[in-house]
């Protein structure tokens, strides 16, 4: 059977309610393409029957492939694990919400086909809450002065890569990895486009206020030690600050005597608050460093495939995770 020449990966998290179009728009935005193709949809440990609609669509449509996990891995996890079944030259990643229209695929191929190696996608008149887009944008900004490569919408996972961007991605073994940054890191030539951002009319988000916050603390100590870098720059402010206070205690002190702050009380605690909270700050900072050498050095595998499923696929049985880098 002739290999595939665009993939699209889409990781599903109990998305029941939106799969079935889902399905008939990728399906339409594939044919578009000009090219065979295959779509490879990720069960992320669904509990709302999902991963049962996404089997049945693979014995029913013949691009259609279902990677299914044996459990929750994350959502950078489950396109991990899809893009280890893609076969295609061109691969195109996607949410499986419809907040990205599936329409919007075959100007990602084409973009590629102009000799770009990733090419990124930017949410026009996005659909976001205020506390999404503003957490958005501060991240993008980070993300542009740590890498040096000025895309603008880094959050969104309508992107498109060549194969062997994609086959170097596959090779880096560090557990806490966000796909858009490590594939520019690999990247020559990049671009970017605009595209439509929809509402979501069917389910709901998975990403809780916590989750969002916890996501860009992640990606923030995923991709540089600068945060590392900012203890010895707030230690200098913070030591600053106290010399500067400790002056202006004397200075008030000979002016005005000591009863004016309670014989010091108060300028004492204000100053171990200050102190106190600059060290928790760093402690948080290095143990989440630690925490994450730990992560590495057990090298557990990133996902674990329970079953591939598909009339494209040979692979019918549990297939082993991501190899890991020795």
């Amino acid at each position: 059977m002739m290999s595939p020449e665009v993939s699209i990966v889409i990781p599903v998290f109990d998305e029941t309610a939106c799969l079935d179009e889902l399905l008939e728009r990728c399906l339409r935005a594939g044919k578009a393409c000009g090219h065979k193709f295959e779509l490879i949809l990720v069960d992320d440990g669904s509990t709302d029957g999902s991963d049962k609609k996404i089997s049945r669509a693979a014995q029913l449509h013949e691009p259609v492939v279902a990677v299914l996990l044996n459990r929750n891995y994350g959502q950078h996890a489950a396109v991990f694990a899809g893009l280890s079944q893609a076969g295609g030259e061109i691969i195109v990643t996607l949410d499986a919400d419809l907040q990205n229209p599936p329409e919007e695929i075959p100007r990602l191929v084409a973009e590629i086909e102009k000799g770009n190696d990733v090419v990124g996608t930017v949410r026009m008149h996005r659909q976001d809450s205020f506390f999404r887009r503003s957490a958005s944008a501060l991240v993008n900004k980070a993300v542009r002065q740590a890498t040096g490569v000025m895309m603008h919408d880094y959050g969104c996972m309508l992107r498109a890569y060549r194969r062997f961007i994609v086959d170097a991605m596959l090779q880096c073994s560090e557990r806490s990895t966000f796909i858009p940054i490590l594939a520019n890191s690999f990247a020559r030539h990049t671009s970017e486009i605009s595209v439509k951002h929809d509402s979501r009319n069917q389910g709901t988000s998975k990403y809780s206020i916590f989750k969002l916050v916890s996501l860009q603390f992640d990606l923030l100590t995923s991709m540089s030690t600068f945060p590392l870098r900012m203890l010895s720059i707030v230690g200098l402010v913070v030591a600053g600050g106290g010399i500067g206070f400790g002056l202006l205690i004397v200075v008030m002190r000979i002016v005005y005597g000591a009863a004016w702050a309670a014989d010091g009380v108060f300028s004492l605690f204000a100053a171990m608050f200050i102190l106190i909270g600059s060290q928790f700050i760093a402690l948080g900072l290095l143990g989440e460093y630690i925490g994450r050498i730990y992560n590495d050095v057990r090298a557990r595998p990133r996902y674990f495939i329970r079953e591939v499923l598909g009339k494209n696929k040979e692979v019918d049985n549990i297939t082993p995770a991501c190899p890991i880098n020795k």
